[in-house]
């Protein structure tokens, strides 16, 4: 039996007739972007989030990079994040001029130490990117009492973590805005590329309307330099028909995650945490193992695919070399790193 990372086809085959009659019904108006399954979508995923306001993108990398762009952060500040996570955060952060610093992690749950913020603090600072990875969210409110008292903007990247909550409240909603990818592996996930800002600040909103379309309200008529990130009407029609599903999708991959963590605790040197103040939603099922590359090619010859997300940190890529850092600076990060699998998980695994 072979069993896949994700199975896009399964899932696929479950939905089948209603993709086909929402790509048909955008084909046959033709109206091919920021039509009406785009408005539709962007105000039934912001709702789904508890915000007021959803502005859709193209991509994931591009949500970030708009919402750094309409707060205004550039050239000569620095973001606070996390390495732990795909390169998309910190390119968003160096595409607009700025400089990504990063803090350690917390060990069992993989995403950013809120108690070194003050340490990287710096009269640059103008925000924090947290990061909820893998599907667990960021202990959110320690970040948001230290970005209040230090004036710092707070962007989520919620791009693994569609439904999780801190606290009974969805992530993306905590932050000035919330970014999220619809990669088509994620737990919502495009047929193609997607994302979308949240916020509930009007302004902010408007402007990033502006900034994905080539900073225009009227066609023809630009207000400020933007650039080509709009929702693609087709992805859009396909992300609402999936959006029904996700909530039922979410509670799959949970029962999934209970049945591994259940046989695998006493096995394996750390199984997924989840804290009694939010909720984990799985996008990957990520375990901790000593002889990773052995343990990978025992299962890949029972027929079992395995990932690492992420091999190597953002702050040792070579790619960013020139923010400076070096082995050892990052200690939880790097150890963390070296020791994490990813196992199958996706809604239509059996028990």
């Amino acid at each position: 039996m072979q069993i896949p990372l994700v199975d896009l086809r399964a899932q696929y085959q479950t939905i089948r007739g209603e993709v086909l009659a929402a790509i048909e019904d955008v084909l046959s108006g033709m109206q091919l972007f920021l039509g009406p399954q785009s408005r539709a979508f962007e105000q039934e995923f912001a709702a789904y989030c508890g915000c007021d306001y959803g502005v859709g993108c193209s991509t994931g990398t591009d949500a970030l990079m708009l919402a750094l762009r309409v707060c205004e952060i550039g050239a000569g500040h620095e973001v606070i994040t996390a390495s732990n996570t795909f390169i998309a955060t910190v390119e968003a952060i160096a595409l607009v001029g700025a400089t990504p610093v990063f803090v350690d992690i917390d060990p069992e749950t993989y995403t950013l130490d809120w108690t070194q913020l003050e340490r990287v603090l710096t009269p640059r600072t103008r925000a924090i990117i947290p990061v909820h990875l893998y599907g667990h969210p960021v202990e959110m409110q320690p970040v948001l009492e230290f970005a209040r008292e230090h004036g710092l903007r707070i962007i989520e990247d919620a791009s693994q973590a569609h439904g999780a909550t801190y606290r009974g409240q969805r992530v993306g909603s905590f932050g000035d805005i919330g970014c999220f990818s619809f990669y088509f592996s994620k737990n919502l996930g495009a047929y193609g590329e997607a994302g979308i800002c949240v916020t509930n600040d009007q302004k902010l909103a408007e402007t990033l309307g502006m900034l994905r379309d080539h900073g225009s309200r009227v066609r023809y008529q630009h207000e400020i330099l933007g650039t080509n990130a709009r929702l693609d009407e087709i992805q859009a029609a396909v992300l609402r028909v999936k959006m029904r599903y996700l909530e039922e999708w979410n509670a799959a991959r949970q029962a999934h995650a209970r049945v591994y963590t259940e046989q695998l605790q006493d096995v394996i040197e750390a199984v997924p945490v989840v804290r009694p103040w939010d909720t984990h939603v799985y996008y990957v099922y990520v375990v901790q193992v000593r002889n990773r590359d052995q343990f990978r090619q025992e299962l890949e010859r029972e027929g079992i695919a395995t990932a690492i997300h992420y091999p190597i940190p953002i702050h040792l890529q070579p790619a960013c070399a020139r923010y400076g850092y070096t082995r050892g600076m990052l200690p939880v990060t790097e150890t963390v790193t070296e020791r994490i699998v990813s196992l199958p998980m996706y809604p239509e695994l059996s028990a």
